[in-house]
């Protein structure tokens, strides 16, 4: 009988444990045209991932020897760039120097959500298309060219953050490592830094485009990128903003959404007539004036009252809070003159049995039952996800041709883990970002697009919060807002995405404009 193996032996035989495996940089080009009326756009397209590396901290900070930079997550995107057509050969007198096409960075919101929404909805040259309304059709959806693509004006990159489409932290890395404000900055950040060093794109005009926290990511990124790198945007593009969340949080004691929320309360029951008949004979826009006009005057001061607030004027407020939202004046007493937004999804169209969406507030939806505070699910959210989901895997497959048996995460529920380093037990604001970036760079100009139908990041909170950035004179004219008659992802509704493309393109041209004629004075 053999002998057993002493402890040395066997440790001999045991399996070193795996290193953990590297990610690598995969990319994927491809050459595409698009045909918008009488002019053929020839353009590129790169999809693929970049690698973060940092240094590696597993030692005290300035002890030991440096380990040099470690892989930490990579990070998934798409890039479109028109290729420049060539010209006939002239002499070196007639020359003049091409200017640089400006190159805009896209990514949405959640947090937790891919960069689908505005790449496949507004912004690239392929679209979902969508009826009159918005609504997304039927299975299994369909994907078209988009004529209205900002590509005509400015090179694309859609951007995935870590934990969204195909991006994800290295192996062997903490899967929430970059699921936080800051750290969410600092990898976005260092991917448009090594974009614009790759791909030699430091002389274009830069743009940043986010939505819903998406510009909560834009206006931190328009100060991180100045501090960190030394990169300074030509502007932002702000759709649906999400920058004070004060103005979103109806927290007890906060009173700061309800005035906020009434005016989009106000649209989507007109919207739904479910006003009086005076009411519902007012156009839209007259409909929001008034419920912005009680808004900040007879509401807010009511509200600031609390208790204190007497029987009859108590009475009074509930009264024309009715006559505004379309919820009874008993319902409006109940909730202490104070209904918050997943109450009034719910309650608005309760006796037709039916729900109003939260990003859309349009779209209707179905419950179990009529009884409860809130709805199932968000009507607006369940017209476009399946749609979406539709469209980027084909683009990938079909057209771009980016093999991948991993699924691409359209969204992913980070915002219930997420953290918030430097706004600890207070409100996550960063206003203060955007003011000192515009202040840093007083050339920086910002768009912002609201829709009269978001019930999740509603125009008046946008308004109130540019109104309390601090900006500077004349900085403010360097602040333009449009509004829309649709939900949160406005681009839906056709009309609005006519009118929302011809204001990107222009917003564009103006630096490239602005470049030409500084250019032509030298």
């Amino acid at each position: 009988m053999a002998d057993k193996d002493t402890p040395a032996e066997t440790d001999k035989h045991r399996r070193e444990p795996p290193s953990p495996e590297l990610p690598v940089e995969r990319l994927v080009t491809t050459e595409h045209k698009l045909s918008i009326g009488k002019t053929t756009l020839n353009y590129q397209a790169t999809c693929g991932t970049v690698v973060l590396r940092e240094p590696d901290s597993s030692e005290p900070e300035g002890k030991g020897q440096s380990k040099g930079e470690k892989a930490r997550a990579s990070i998934f995107f798409i890039a479109y760039t028109l290729k420049t057509p060539k010209t006939a050969n002239t002499t070196s007198a007639a020359k003049k120097p091409a200017q640089p096409r400006p190159i805009t960075f896209s990514f949405n919101g959640g947090p937790g959500s891919s960069s689908v929404w505005l790449h496949l909805g507004l912004l690239g040259p392929k679209r979902v298309p969508t009826d009159s309304m918005g609504q997304c059709g039927t299975p299994p959806y369909a994907l078209t060219d988009n004529e209205f693509t900002l590509l005509t004006d400015s090179d694309l990159v859609f951007i995935d953050p870590v934990g969204t489409g195909h991006s994800r932290v290295a192996e062997g890395e903490k899967m929430a490592e970059f699921h936080d404000y800051q750290r969410d900055l600092d990898a976005v950040g260092e991917f448009i830094r090594l974009y614009l060093t790759r791909h030699g794109r430091w002389s274009s005009p830069k743009y940043l485009i986010g939505e819903s926290y998406g510009t909560t990511r834009a206006a931190g990124l328009s100060r991180h990128l100045q501090d960190k790198h030394n990169i300074h945007v030509n502007g932002l593009m702000l759709v649906s903003m999400a920058v004070d969340f004060q103005t979103l949080s109806f927290d007890h004691g906060n009173e700061l959404p309800y005035p906020l929320y009434l005016p989009t309360y106000a649209a989507t029951a007109w919207y739904h007539h479910a006003l009086s008949t005076a009411m519902q004979k007012k156009p839209l826009k007259a409909v929001v004036a008034e419920a912005e006009t009680f808004a900040n005057t007879d509401y807010l001061l009511a509200l600031m009252q609390g208790s204190r607030l007497n029987p009859e004027r108590r009475e009074q407020i509930a009264e024309r809070l009715a006559q505004l939202t379309g919820l009874s004046k008993a319902y409006v007493l109940r909730c202490d003159l104070r209904p918050n937004e997943f109450r009034f999804f719910k309650e608005l169209l309760r006796d037709r049995g039916q729900t109003v969406g939260r990003l859309d507030s349009r779209f209707l939806g179905l419950d179990r039952d009529d009884a409860g505070e809130q709805p199932e699910d968000d009507a607006g959210m369940n017209n476009l996800v399946g749609a979406y989901a539709v469209g980027i895997n084909r683009l990938l497959h079909e057209t771009l041709g980016y093999k991948n048996d991993s699924p691409y995460t359209v969204i992913a529920p980070l915002w219930k883990s997420w953290t918030w380093k430097g706004f600890e037990n207070k409100y996550v604001n960063v206003g203060d970002s955007l003011r000192r970036a515009m202040h840093a760079c007083p050339d920086m100009r910002v768009y912002v697009a609201s829709g009269y139908f978001d019930l999740a990041t509603p125009h008046a909170a946008g308004d109130y919060t540019l109104s309390h950035l601090g900006l500077r004179a004349p900085l403010t004219d360097n602040v333009q807002v449009s509004y829309f008659e649709a939900g949160h992802m406005m681009y839906i509704h056709p009309p609005s995405l006519a009118r929302m493309a011809s204001e990107l393109r222009q917003f564009v041209r103006s630096d490239v404009t602005s470049s030409t004629s500084a250019s032509s004075k030298q």
